[in-house]
């Protein structure tokens, strides 16, 4: 039987310090059962190598106990495996019993072992010190009783193994497992630092930091680190369980992460990573290989990074939360092909969410279950965790935290502040607990005065700072009664970094959520002629942003004006003419702006002015794989022959392909959009049966007998 692979990397669904074994199979032979056991202990043999403290951190003295008697076992299974007769004279009833138990023994000691020695795992296992103790003991107990069970004439097979038996046996059996002095010292500063979270007390921070020295958590990183397993750990609790111990847990959890999230923010003035910024989608780590492009880990629905890539049957991947909710809505094509849904079974993309979840925690961001089912994805295990299961330590620690890095952004040095934003933009990033808690700290207006900051990383973190506040009720009505959205608009046109103005662009797109707030941003003169030159002259995902946000902005009816004004129309018609290259992406959402527009009837002449636009507009009807751009291609030709007149109905009528595309749509497209097409059709025809001029017809191996008035 082969050895049992190593821990390179914890699984994902086991849980810390549960010890899961795989039992040999029944009628195995001694000989692949003694070579498993081998590897096992030389395993085990090679953890004391270095230094003991710092692999172990916590329950040193029982770890380096284990770690011994794992010497001696491996020794006496080399004698074992030395001895030339032994194979034939193995009882295989008794014997090869035994060694099974002491190889499942021997697998929950490595997993143990493993979860002692891990890192990012460490304030864990002090908290949970005493049933770490607990474990070892009875694992070792196990470890001595398969010991005791070998048959004499195995334990004897010479005078080297005799004594190495007894000695394994002796040692598993009297040694004493139990906390170190040091670590329930450890342990109980960690409670009696929660206690006065409680209290809303600042701990002392000497006692705090003995505490992380002791489990060898002395920078930023290790303390993100931290924080990411923890946060993993919360979700395999409270992942649709409904289990008491598992809420008292996810209490405890939610409050060691707020005692580590204000550890890292009061007690490091350094940021030890290359790139400190949490929005991975955003740059490109080291460790990410070269062929991979950020925006192709971006799901096509949301535009937001992926966290639990799924996907679906014409094989297209998208986040699971939006593809559900798609799913949900009735539509049962694909987003991107529009081809029909043979399923609405999805497959989870285990390639790219590895690829995601590299970059993710190479900046100390872990990436929710890809179990947690298909209600949504959680953005950080803080912010959509139910009331109940935060504590008064973790909001105490979280108030802390905040006000600390408010008043860091308020009064502090440049350096102060370009810390205290990275934190301010990572808390606030994956976390709505923290957003509410940001926002109650009046972190908003101190935010929009650093919009104006020299410093490049101070401007960009606050705008994505007030990206991330913009997703939360009070963080929109805190902006707007700031009078924050004229600064925003001018981030948009003179941000110091790309990233900077593309955040800012996506910041009035929530801000937009409401008419009454849309109509409020379109009376500030740049904000509508800001956007339009983003979309003319940004990158692809700066005019990504600037689209929605002005879609967003249209929904207020005094501001088709202002747009078409500004020159919108032409904006967008020069990203229909890009086609199928690698921004041609885009021409879905300009045709969906450009119908938006046509709503009214100065967009729609706007439109219809553009020289050879209405004829893109069919050719991409015709060409489109998505079924949503083909609704909004429908919907700006109605549009236009509402507002045009019989003029533009004849100029349709002549469009070479126009007629079989509508058909199609009547026979395939969704309900709203077949009504419309059927309309489109019918004054078509209703057009020509009233001229001499004949329309152009469709293709009758197409069309068929269907050339007639749609009812």
């Amino acid at each position: 039987m082969p050895p049992p692979p190593p821990p390179t990397g914890e699984p994902k669904r086991r849980r810390l310090l549960s010890l899961p074994a795989v039992c040999p199979c029944e009628g195995i032979a001694p000989a692949p059962l003694l070579a498993s056991l081998l590897s096992l202990a030389a395993d085990l043999a090679s953890r004391g190598a270095g230094d003991a403290a710092g692999t172990f951190p916590v329950l040193r003295r029982g770890a380096r106990q284990a770690v011994r008697i794992a010497g001696l076992l491996l020794a006496f299974l080399e004698e074992m495996h030395d001895a030339a007769a032994l194979a034939p004279a193995l009882p295989p009833a008794s014997a090869v019993l035994a060694l099974t138990e002491l190889h499942v023994a021997m697998q929950k000691l490595r997993f143990l072992l493993t979860d002692c020695a891990r890192r990012g795992a460490r304030l864990w296992v002090l908290v949970n010190a005493s049933l770490a103790a607990s474990e070892l003991r009875v694992v070792l107990g196990s470890v001595a009783a398969a010991m005791d069970a070998l048959p004499k004439g195995v334990v004897d097979a010479s005078v080297e193994a005799g004594e190495l038996a007894r000695l394994v046996s002796e040692h598993a059996w009297r040694v004493p497992v139990r906390p170190d002095a040091c670590d329930e010292r450890a342990a109980r500063t960690v409670r009696s630092i929660l206690e006065q979270f409680k209290s809303g007390v600042s701990p002392d921070a000497e006692d705090a930091r003995r505490v992380l020295e002791h489990i060898g958590v002395r920078s930023w990183s290790d303390c993100s680190e931290e924080i990411a397993f923890l946060e993993d750990e919360l979700r395999t609790r409270t992942d649709g369980t409904g289990d008491d111990s598992s809420s008292s847990d996810a209490v405890l959890i939610n409050s060691l992460i707020a005692f580590l999230v204000y550890c890292r923010v009061v007690l490091f003035d350094q940021i030890d990573v290359a790139n400190p910024k949490p929005d991975a989608a955003a740059a490109r780590p080291a460790r990410c290989p070269d062929w991979i492009r950020p925006d192709a880990l971006q799901c096509p629905i949301t535009l937001d990074l992926m966290t639990d890539p799924v996907t679906v049957s014409t094989g297209q991947t998208y986040d699971r939360a939006s593809i559900t909710r798609w799913m949900k809505a009735g539509c049962r094509t694909c987003p991107v092909t529009g081809e029909r849904l043979r399923t609405v079974d999805v497959v989870p993309n285990a390639a790219l969410r590895g690829i995601i979840e590299r970059l993710l925690l190479s900046n100390g961001v872990s990436l929710p279950d890809a179990g947690a089912g298909s209600s949504g994805h959680r953005h950080g295990a803080l912010g959509d965790a139910p009331a109940a299961l935060f504590g008064r330590a973790a909001t105490g620690a979280a108030r802390l935290a905040v006000a600390y890095i408010v008043a860091q952004i308020s009064t502090g040095s440049t350096a102060d502040r370009r810390r205290a934003t990275c934190e301010a933009r990572k808390l606030c990033k994956h976390s709505g607990f923290y957003r509410g808690c940001l926002v109650d700290a009046n972190a908003v207006p101190w935010l929009l005065c650093l919009l104006s900051s020299t410093d490049a990383s101070v401007q960009e973190n606050a705008v994505a700072s007030l990206l991330n506040l913009s997703k939360h009720p009070r963080g929109r009505e805190a902006l707007f009664e700031a009078g924050g959205v004229g600064l925003v608009v001018d981030v948009i046109n003179v941000g110091a970094r790309t990233e900077a103005r593309q955040n800012a662009a996506a910041v009035l797109f929530y801000l937009s959520s409401d008419a009454e707030h849309a109509e409020e941003i379109g009376r500030i003169p740049e904000s509508i002629p800001t956007l339009v030159q983003l979309i003319r002259d940004g990158a692809h995902r700066g005019r990504k942003n600037a689209m929605v946000s002005l879609y967003g902005l249209l929904q207020c009816a005094s501001n088709h004006g202002k747009a078409v004004a500004a020159g919108a129309v032409a904006a967008l018609a020069a990203l229909l003419s890009v086609g199928r290259d690698r921004d041609g992406d885009l021409a879905g959402d300009a045709v969906a702006l450009l119908a938006r527009l046509a709503e009214h009837p100065a967009g729609a002449q706007a439109v219809l002015a553009r020289p050879g636009l209405v004829a893109r507009v069919v050719e991409v009807l015709a060409a489109s794989a998505s079924r949503s751009g083909k609704d909004h291609c429908v919907a700006l030709l109605v549009s236009l022959c509402r507002h045009g007149g019989e003029k533009v109905v004849a100029l349709l009528g002549r469009m070479p392909g126009l007629m079989a595309s509508l058909y199609t749509q009547v026979a395939d497209g969704s309900p709203q959009t077949c009504k419309r097409a059927r309309a489109l059709l019918n004054m078509i025809h209703r057009h020509y049966e009233m001229s001499d001029t004949p329309a152009a017809p469709a293709p009758a191996s197409e069309a068929g007998e269907r050339v007639v008035r749609v009812l």
